[in-house]
Order: C-alpha cells, then sequence, then structure tokens
C-alpha cells in the first residue's frame, strides 16, 4: 500500500528527518512515536505533500508527488491536530465537502454515491443527530468526530491522522479511536498516525515505527518496538516503570490504600 524510501525533510542546514523508510499494509495500523521533535508530524505532512522532501514516497506503487491532489484524496484522508472553524456551516456539509475529491468537475453534479457516503459517515461517527446543527456549537469532541466522518465519506483508502485525540477529555479519546479501529476492521484499509501517548499507540497499535531526532530507532509489531531497552534509549526514562507506577497509584486508590 504506503512505501516511504529514504525519506529526508530539511530545513536549511537541519535535517529534521533523516533517510526515514517504512512501509504500510492493508489491516495494519501504524504509530509514529517518539519525543517532541522527533519527525513525526514532519513525515506526515510529507507523506500528504505539505512538506519538501528528497526520498520517494509511493501507494500502490504510484508516486505520491505525480499524483494530481484529487487522486491523492481519493486515496488517502490526512486530519490534522486541530480545526480552527470560522463558519457556521451544518456538520452535514462539513461532512459533505469530503466527497469533492471524486467530482469530475467544480460544476458538474454529485455523483449517486455522495448522500450514501455522507450518510454512512454521519451514522458511523453517530453524529446524524446533529447533522443540521452548526459546527460553531460543537464540543470539541463532537467537532472532532465531525471531521474524522468527513475522512469516512471522502472514501480513501488509508488514514493519515495527526494527533487525532489532542487537547480531547478521555471520553472523546476513546470515542476517536474506537471509531478508527470500526473504520479499519473493513479490507484494504490502513491508518497511520501520530500518537504522543505510549498507551494509547500501544493500546490500539498493531505496528509501530519509533523516531528519535528525525531518524528511525525501531519499527515492526508493536510488542516489539515497545520493549523497555528500546523505549529508555530514546526517551531517557524508563517507560515501564514510570507506567507500572502510574498503574500503582490508581490500583492502591481503588483499594484503599495509599501511597
Amino acid at each position: 500500500m504506503l512505501e516511504v524510501q529514504q525519506l529526508t525533510v530539511a530545513y536549511g542546514q537541519r535535517k529534521v528527518v533523516d533517510g526515514v523508510s517504512f512501509t504500510v499494509s492493508p489491516g495494519q495500523w501504524l504509530m509514529l512515536v517518539g519525543p517532541n521533535g522527533a519527525g513525526k508530524s514532519t513525515i506526515v505532512s510529507a507523506i500528504s505533500q505539505g512538506a519538501a522532501y528528497s526520498g520517494r514516497i509511493t501507494f500502490d506503487g504510484r508516486d505520491l508527488s505525480r499524483l494530481p491532489a484529487a487522486q491523492r484524496a481519493q486515496r488517502l484522508g490526512v486530519l490534522s491536530q486541530s480545526h480552527a472553524v470560522g463558519y457556521a456551516f451544518t456538520v452535514e456539509e462539513v461532512v459533505r465537502l469530503g466527497r469533492y475529491a471524486h467530482r469530475r468537475g467544480l460544476f458538474s453534479p454529485p455523483p449517486e454515491e455522495d448522500q450514501e457516503a455522507v450518510e454512512e459517515a454521519l451514522a458511523a461517527t453517530g453524529l446524524l443527530p446533529l447533522a443540521r446543527q452548526s459546527v460553531l456549537t460543537l464540543s470539541g469532541g463532537e467537532l472532532q468526530r465531525t471531521f474524522l466522518a468527513q475522512l469516512f465519506a471522502q472514501r480513501p483508502r488509508l488514514l493519515i491522522l495527526d494527533e487525532p485525540s489532542n487537547h480531547l477529555d478521555l471520553v472523546y479519546q476513546q470515542q476517536v479511536f474506537d471509531l478508527i479501529r470500526q473504520w479499519l476492521r473493513q479490507p484494504g484499509r490502513a491508518v497511520l498516525s501520530v500518537v504522543h501517548d505510549l498507551s494509547l499507540a500501544r493500546a490500539y497499535g498493531t505496528h509501530a515505527l519509533l523516531l528519535n531526532a528525525g531518524r528511525a530507532v525501531a519499527q515492526g509489531p508493536v510488542s516489539a518496538v515497545f520493549t523497555r531497552e528500546k523505549l529508555q534509549s530514546v526517551y531517557g526514562l524508563d517507560v515501564y516503570a514510570w507506567m507500572t507506577d502510574m498503574l500503582r497509584q490508581w490500583t492502591a486508590a481503588e483499594g484503599g490504600g495509599t501511597t
């Protein structure tokens, strides 16, 4: 599906991504993890053709840099960290924007499957009751689900997500990640996402790419990447001990103990 070969992104003399290679296959959810400044969001930007790069990025063997924007959008759906909304579109109108990649021309009538795709996306994200509501009135979690529904309506084969639950409360984090997992269950789909929370990455990811200072440190199944030694080498912290201690706080509180 997606193949990234020797991806390098430089700003002046500084390489923020340095020779990173990886693949994403159908059925996989690849988590890009690493400390701040590791190059995670820059990789997402390069794949979505928002940052100049050297190397090669292909989807089903076709060079993404040579594909027209509409054809890329039919294959890849990109969700950024946050959305600045300053217009009073309804939820349904925002979701319908995901269908523009499938238009034959600017003034061509919408394909017959547009309404079906929009309704399926609204239903999948639980937004049918809010379809006629202005996005200006939504909570943060509802707004993020709206833009996720827009991607679902777009019907790409690969979702590319940059911190999809950033700044969301716990309940909305769970909702968003569960929705993505449900979407991924359909054949021929895959997900690539930037995630800072290692617990979420471990709980939902099938594979991981561990980055540090723009370079790939480890990649493969999550269980093989999230080892005590590899994580400590990147974060400078015994992540296992830290997570275990955090769990102990909850366990002790539930049992009525003290720490």
